[in-house]
């Protein structure tokens, strides 16, 4: 069984940064993608991107607007998202969720497994 563990997050101030990382197990391919969303209180889910660590390519939505960077190490099955320059509107609960699929998706009703989900909470 696929498991994803989420960590890092917490309480930054505006202009700070944040790095988020997921834990993969009960997978032995290197074929799958990851994808990153994000929930807001009383928003919808939204994907912020997504990377594929087989090939390490990387897709990232527009609000994005280069602060995210997302990071694989394939050996070791863990991936990263690191948050720069973050501001109130990025507080939100994080998640990270594997496709068995290699292509990157926005929908979250594409990924077959999902982290816990992670808080990050910016203050102004």
């Amino acid at each position: 069984e696929v498991q994803i563990v989420e960590s890092g997050g917490g309480l930054v101030q505006a202009g700070g940064s944040v790095r988020l990382s997921c834990q993969i197990s009960g997978i032995s391919s290197d074929e799958y993608t990851i994808g990153w969303f994000r929930q807001a209180p009383g928003r919808e889910r939204e994907g912020i991107g997504c990377i594929i660590p087989q090939t390490g390519r990387t897709d990232y939505g527009r609000f994005v607007k280069g602060r995210f960077t997302f990071s694989s190490d394939k050996a070791k099955k863990t991936v990263s998202l690191q948050m720069n320059n973050l501001t109130p509107e990025d507080t939100a609960v994080y998640f990270c969720a594997l496709d068995l699929r290699v292509a990157c998706y926005y929908t979250r009703g594409l990924y077959d497994y999902w982290g816990q989900g992670t808080q990050v909470t910016v203050s102004s």
